[in-house]
């Protein structure tokens, strides 16, 4: 089984990370590992599964996150990823909306290690890709460090190698999901001593993490690390992640370059019927602190009805840049 480098991941983020963002991204680095948005079990069983699970090639290494509890429903899903080539398959178990909790699944199955173990393993049964599990360091009440390697050891019997650890408890009452990603405390030192005690297991960061230098500083203490938010707010800051985090050199594209290689992009979905405003959120913070920066964000909002105009609009935006690089 080959396993995604996870040295630097880019979280799952709803209504953020589908298919237009993660091409965008993928023009500025060619190593990162994109995760899609939870696609719960029920939308693949219930809709449209290809056209949920659709991503260009070019997007590679991807990992489908899954939302579920049932394991046959979540092998099913995993089938899908594997007939559709995606590179792992991964287990939210981190997510603390009412709206995942009511579905019992998310955050909530922390409670539930014996029925993650048994989806990972029938899951892992059904496919030969890496089943992985994103969660957090404990949900509730259930936050002692003996509760959480618990959980980890259950579910590591199950068949997972690699945990990506949101440095964080989930409030699952009283919080909402931006409150949970901001005030439970940060506890790095939880996931430092988890990988001390579970050495072979691959132990990755998530949570507060806004800077490459401060995301390689993590690497003296685990695996690997994840962004997200900071990534959509300064894309542009994956830059420098090739060669710091993945010893490639090559030279990354310039902040122009990136959207003079987007323009087909957009133009063939706009051809497909892709609505502009699909599109044009995800590459507004590409000039993020440089002069024209807050014009640029200005221009892009600004979308007219004609769906043609997408190339325009991007050009008309860049004119408010100052900076050429």
């Amino acid at each position: 089984m080959n396993y995604p480098d996870h040295t630097f991941c880019i979280a799952p983020m709803m209504d953020r990370s589908d298919r237009h963002f993660r091409y965008f991204l993928r023009l500025i680095s060619r190593h990162v590992l994109l995760y899609t948005e939870m696609i719960t079990t029920s939308a693949l069983i219930h809709g449209d599964w290809r056209k949920l699970l659709d991503y260009d090639v070019s997007e590679h290494p991807i990992a489908l996150q899954l939302g579920g509890n049932d394991p046959q429903e979540l092998a099913y899903g995993a089938g899908l990823a594997e007939q559709l080539g995606y590179d792992e398959v991964n287990i939210n178990v981190g997510c603390p909306s009412n709206r995942v909790s009511s579905g019992s699944f998310g955050a909530c199955l922390m409670a539930q290690p014996q029925l993650v173990a048994q989806c990972v393993n029938v899951m892992r049964r059904r496919v030969d890709l890496p089943i992985t599990v994103k969660t957090r360091i404990g949900v509730d009440e259930q936050d002692s460090y003996e509760w959480l390697t618990r959980f980890v050891s259950t579910v590591a019997n199950g068949g997972c190698r690699t945990f990506i650890i949101h440095a964080r408890k989930a409030w699952l009452q009283g919080l909402s999901p931006k409150q949970n990603r901001e005030l439970p405390p940060l506890r790095y030192d939880v996931v430092y001593r988890l990988k001390q005690d579970f050495p072979e297991l691959e132990i990755v960061l998530n949570g507060g993490l806004s800077s490459v230098p401060q995301a390689q500083m993590q690497l003296n203490h685990v695996d690997g690390v994840m962004l997200g938010r900071e990534v959509y707010r300064n894309p542009y800051l994956l830059a420098t992640v090739d060669e710091l985090f993945f010893a490639d050199n090559t030279v990354p594209p310039s902040r122009h370059g990136v959207i003079k290689s987007y323009l087909p992009y957009i133009d063939a979905q706009l051809a497909q019927g892709v609505p502009l405003s699909r599109i044009m959120p995800h590459i507004m913070g590409l000039f993020q602190g440089l002069p024209g920066a807050r014009g640029w964000r200005r221009e892009l909002s600004n979308n007219p009805p004609a769906r043609s105009l997408g190339k325009e609009i991007v050009e008309r935006a860049l004119l408010q840049i100052n900076d050429q690089g």
